[in-house]
């Protein structure tokens, strides 16, 4: 699985890192930055997957996931 962003379609509204800072971040125009695209273990992927549910805009998925 893999966690992928897309800034063109990014709101900036910052949920994505406020849920999983160790994953996500902003660039200089609040647009998301995936800093690890592969969770590591079952609690990272949890948070991202928390993190896709909480995004208003829908700018970050998980590629390669069952649901």
């Amino acid at each position: 699985m893999k966690i992928v962003a897309r800034q063109q379609t990014c709101i900036g509204s910052g949920q994505c890192v406020f849920t999983d800072p160790d994953t996500f971040d902003q660039d200089d125009d609040g647009k998301v930055l995936v800093l690890r695209p592969l969770p590591g273990n079952a609690s990272e992927e949890a948070l991202a997957r928390q993190a896709v549910q909480v995004c208003p805009s829908r700018s970050i998925w998980l590629e390669g996931a069952d649901g």
